[in-house]
């Protein structure tokens, strides 16, 4: 054999190995990258685990119920607990200490409460809107038919506290239509009010549409066009101090989804 012969051999031999080297390199190259990504895309829902503990409007019960039971099918071996009530009273337990993960209020000014001293984490993001209604007594026995009505001797009509977010709606609609209406009652949260009605023991509450919706055939409702000058924003927002960093946000995630849109539209609620 030449010499030339010898060289071009040799030559052929060692590109040989060095691209079998590369090939076997490459191959283990893909095949980690391969396990990383099934990894990570299995252990994104996996990761997900433990309770999440929503303080949310009273007029959310609902819709956030239902939801809650959603993530947890998405997500199994989570838990989604609520504590509904007045956002006024629900920020003052945030702010007080109480522990929680997540925080849906029925207006802005009650989240302030919450941002002002530094417990919530991030910026609030608005994920509805709600509008008021008249809710009266089935058939609407009174013939209540304007938010004037409500002031008629007589009449025993009933609203949310003015520092609770329907009850500040409620005084803002009033306002606009030149209206002054003494209840026989002040209640706490929207339920509180909407209950009464369905008693019996008031003849006409000023509620949300989506209480009036909730409530079925117990109450009629009534629509006056002052409450649009009293749309209530909602703000969802994650905690500082959350237990559950990952759940908490993939909560409100859930939320502000299309599916967690459909959901809330469909028990009344306005989107943002």
């Amino acid at each position: 054999m030449t010499r030339t012969a010898r060289r071009t051999r040799r030559t052929l031999q060692v590109t040989g190995a060095g691209v079998a080297a590369l090939l076997a390199l490459s191959a283990c190259s893909s095949s980690d990258d391969s396990s990383t990504s099934d990894s990570s895309a299995s252990g994104s829902s996996d990761q997900l685990s433990g309770t999440v503990t929503v303080f949310a409007a009273a007029s959310l019960k609902e819709s956030f119920t239902a939801l809650g039971k959603e993530f947890e099918e998405q997500h199994p071996g989570t838990k989604v607990t609520f504590s509904f009530g007045g956002s006024d009273s629900l920020a003052a337990s945030i702010t007080g200490g109480a522990p929680a993960d997540v925080f849906a209020s029925a207006s802005p000014k009650t989240m302030k409460i919450v941002t002002d001293a530094g417990d919530a984490s991030g910026t609030p993001a608005t994920f509805v809107r709600n509008q008021l209604e008249i809710a009266t007594l089935p058939g609407n026995p009174d013939g209540i038919s304007t938010l004037k009505d409500l002031t008629g001797s007589g009449l025993k009509v009933v609203l949310c506290d003015k520092e609770v977010p329907c009850g500040a709606a409620a005084q803002k609609a009033l306002d606009a239509a030149g209206l002054e209406l003494t209840p026989v009652s002040y209640e706490q949260d929207v339920k509180s009010a909407l209950t009464k009605v369905e008693l019996k023991e008031a003849d006409a509450a000023v509620v949300y549409k989506t209480d009036v919706h909730a409530a079925g055939d117990k109450v009629e409702g009534v629509d006056f066009p002052e409450s649009a000058n009293a749309i209530n924003d909602y703000p969802i927002v994650r905690l500082k101090d959350t237990r559950n960093t990952e759940a908490a946000q993939a909560f409100i995630a859930l939320v502000r989804s299309s599916a967690g849109q459909k959901v809330l539209t469909g028990a009344g609620f306005l989107k943002p």
